[in-house]
């Protein structure tokens, strides 16, 4: 796979773990999965995301845990917690605990998974 194709995927990946950990917070929350309760939930994650990927450019590493993936996890989890009370949304201590760690579980975790397979792909070429 070429790197951009690499990138491509690494981002989706992230973009729909994103999306997962929402609708498993919603659903354990009793709240419904309407598309306009999912967005107010969802974009300021994104955000957080999309400035993670663009500060560590991890377009090129996009697989590596500890850079750009513990920095990606981070702000996310930070500039979606920012956004989210700038935006007269919950952040109770719980729920950045909560999704401190699902998203670190999620954006890094995916990552460390990947390992062998990235080393195995290395080795082929090799």
């Amino acid at each position: 796979m070429k790197s951009w194709r690499t990138a491509v995927v690494a981002f989706v990946i992230d973009v729909a773990l994103v999306l997962v950990f929402v609708l498993i917070g919603r659903r354990s929350h009793g709240e419904a999965a309407t598309i306009a309760g999912v967005f107010t939930t969802y974009w300021p994650f994104f955000i957080g995301l999309v400035a993670g990927w663009l500060v560590t450019w991890a377009w090129r590493r996009p697989l590596a845990p500890v850079w750009p993936g513990v920095p990606v996890w981070l702000m996310a989890v930070a500039l979606g917690m920012l956004i989210r009370a700038s935006a007269g949304q919950g952040v109770e201590p719980a729920f950045i605990a909560v999704a401190f760690i699902v998203l670190g579980v999620f954006l890094v975790g995916w990552r460390v998974a990947a390992i062998p397979f990235v080393r195995r792909r290395a080795t082929r070429r090799a």
